[in-house]
């Protein structure tokens, strides 16, 4: 028998979880905190320091090198992606994020730690029912040799498919999975951000990866990867590229239903794409979410994620 497919409905956290550590970036230490918040409000950042609450939406990113900044006014909060993947990832819709520093903690330079934060926090189910941005005809951008394209599918998810292509001992990989939450906290969550150290000098030049480090990247030379324990999947960069889009597709404020598929992609190329999905007429309409009638199991009871090796 084919299940009937139902509402979905909002979700936030059921209680704060607080995390702490070092940006990959600016290497400073900050805490963040996750907290409750009410249906249809989003996500949002709330910048200690600056006293200014800044939503988690694509109009107010203000760079995109290497890492996703956000800005408003004289607050700016880096390296959201991360965080952004883990919130879309296991499905959590509405939550306030409290930011004591510049830079969200880079961790292990996965989403794990964030997985296991949310998990720990617990998710609460609200009355209203979530809201979806549904693909309505194909969009694409392009740079170069690179791309990124969303298009119409029948199934009410995110289907996404990454390839990259790098020289050196990362060569040609691609990830490619039907999104949600036992495949994020499984297969996705896990993948570490990654580096290459002849860009090391001119990365810092411009203020870039100052925390970058064997604990919380994948580093290679030209013939290796240098990590002690090597890598966690085959294609774990390809994953990891994924993990990234997940964060930025976050940006256009609901989940997206239909197919995303890239080539040499990165940050400004997909919100370069969420801009041209929700400004081009007719390319998308919001729709309420349904999902199949299935059995509401944890994704905490689902898998195991795999610590470091």
């Amino acid at each position: 028998m084919t299940p009937r497919s139902k509402t979905v409905f909002q979700s936030t956290l059921r209680r704060a979880a607080t995390l702490r550590g070092a940006g990959a970036h600016t290497a400073v230490e900050a805490v963040v905190t996750l907290l409750p918040a009410e249906a249809g409000s989003g996500v949002s950042f709330h910048l200690l320091d600056a006293e200014v609450q800044i939503p988690a939406l694509w109009t107010h990113v203000r760079d995109a090198r290497l890492r996703i900044e956000l800005g408003k006014g004289a607050g700016r909060v880096s390296t959201i992606e991360h965080l952004m993947a883990a919130l879309h990832g296991l499905g959590v819709d509405n939550a306030t994020i409290e930011v004591d520093g510049p830079e969200i903690p880079a961790m292990d330079g996965s989403a794990m730690e964030f997985v296991a934060a949310i998990r720990a926090a617990g998710l609460k189910r609200l009355a209203a029912p979530r809201r979806a941005i549904r693909v309505l005809q194909p969009v694409r951008v392009a740079a170069g040799a690179a791309w990124a394209e969303l298009t119409p599918t029948s199934t009410p998810r995110l289907d996404l498919d990454v390839e990259v292509a790098f020289a050196g001992p990362v060569g040609r990989q691609r990830a490619r999975y039907g999104l949600d939450a036992k495949v994020f906290a499984c297969e996705i969550a896990p993948a570490r951000t990654f580096g290459f150290v002849e860009d090391a000098e001119r990365l810092w030049r411009q203020g870039l990866a100052l925390g970058a480090s064997l604990d919380n990247s994948v580093i290679f030379d030209k013939e290796r990867v240098l990590n002690p324990g090597g890598l966690r999947h085959p294609n774990e960069m390809a994953r990891h590229k994924l993990l990234d889009v997940l964060g930025d597709l976050a940006l256009a404020g609901a989940p997206i239903h239909g197919a995303f598929r890239s080539y040499r992609g990165g940050h400004a190329l997909n919100l370069a794409l969420v801009e041209r999905l929700m400004t081009t007429q007719g390319a998308h309409e919001i729709v309420d979410a349904s999902a199949p009638a299935l059995r509401r199991r944890s994704a905490a009871r689902l898998c195991e994620i795999a610590r470091s090796p």
